[in-house]
């Protein structure tokens, strides 16, 4: 478990965890906000201190070294699992041998004088031009109350087979934050693993409560790590489209800024100028310029030990696509 601000948010996450039905594990948190954490005792609770802001990857993966067990469950700071989460997720795996991810049943923490329940995601989406979104966002958890097949899970609640870690690596530290979970969800899945849903394992999720529902450092990084993405895991097939996609995404961005709906809305809300937003998506792309010898590296040794077709992967993509479209106005 990451941390970047150790406040109330950390300490309610830890206490929710006491009270799981399945007692058999461990908690790691790994300090990234340099505070007095690192000072701090609980029962079953470790502290990795870093110095600095190693980002979420470099955490968890942080977490995971330090630990021998069969199964990682990885959980933001600002989430609240139910007391049934652990036990949900470690039943689907014993179930699943051949399934290496489980998604938890993310649900949005209520917020002011509203209670309506609505999804934070039932697992990922992706969409033709790699960026990646929550299945079921915003809609009624009723509409996704059974367990199903997923493409992978959001790394804010899930659980990982160690199996599966140890063959397809851990989190791409390079990433440093945001669609960490997606480069290894897609790097799982050319390795043959499989993802799941779980219904019964339910957290409450105080969505982007670190970085931002529409920051300029979260408009940034999701862009130029969509970009580390599609350049270590698409096939050529896809590639040769994806600046299509983009692009008809970057225009419906340019649209729902107008008409103020959508992301794009609420980041022109928060004081941005539609120009911050060009120099953010360029900046990026030079980025994934100057990291184009890693990701090709990372592309090769991924493509060299695949048990799936391009053919078999793209179906497994268009099985679980979003428009790019929907992309934008989410």
């Amino acid at each position: 478990m990451p941390t970047l601000v150790a406040d109330d948010a950390l300490a309610d996450c830890l206490r929710s965890l006491e009270s799981q039905t399945f007692d058999r594990f461990d908690v790691v948190v790994v300090d990234n906000s340099g505070s007095s954490l690192a000072h701090a005792t609980a029962e079953r609770v470790s502290i990795l201190s870093n110095e600095r802001n190693v980002g979420f990857g470099a955490a968890i993966n942080q977490a995971i070294r330090h630990s021998e067990t069969p199964y990682i469950a990885a959980l933001n700071d600002d989430a609240i699992p139910h007391p049934g989460w652990l036990a949900a997720l470690v039943e689907a795996a014993e179930a699943r041998p051949r399934a290496g991810m489980f998604a938890s049943q993310v649900r949005l923490a209520a917020t002011g004088h509203l209670d309506i329940k609505r999804l934070d995601s039932a697992g990922m989406l992706i969409a033709l031009d790699g960026s990646s979104k929550q299945r079921g966002h915003g809609e009624p958890p009723e509409n996704f109350a059974a367990a199903s097949d997923i493409l992978f899970p959001t790394g804010s609640a899930a659980l990982y087979r160690r199996k599966m870690l140890d063959e397809v690596g851990l989190f791409d530290e390079r990433f440093f934050l945001y669609c960490e979970d997606t480069d290894l969800g897609l790097r799982a899945r050319w390795a043959g693993w499989e993802g799941v849903y779980v219904a019964g394992a339910v957290v409450d999720h105080a969505y982007s409560k670190s970085a931002g529902r529409a920051s300029a450092l979260k408009a940034y990084y999701v862009e130029r790590n969509r970009l580390y993405t599609v350049i270590k895991n698409f096939p050529f097939s896809m590639l040769a489209r994806v600046k299509l996609y983009a692009f008809a995404r970057y225009c419906w961005h340019l649209f729902f800024m107008v008409t103020r709906t959508g992301k794009t809305a609420e980041f022109r809300d928060a004081g941005h100028t539609p120009w911050l937003l060009l120099f953010l998506v360029l900046r990026a792309h030079v980025s994934a310029l100057v990291r184009l010898p890693y990701l090709l590296r990372e592309r090769r040794r991924i493509f060299s030990t695949r048990r799936l077709s391009s053919k078999e992967f793209r179906a497994l993509l268009s099985a679980h696509s979003i428009p790019v479209r929907k992309v934008a106005e989410l």
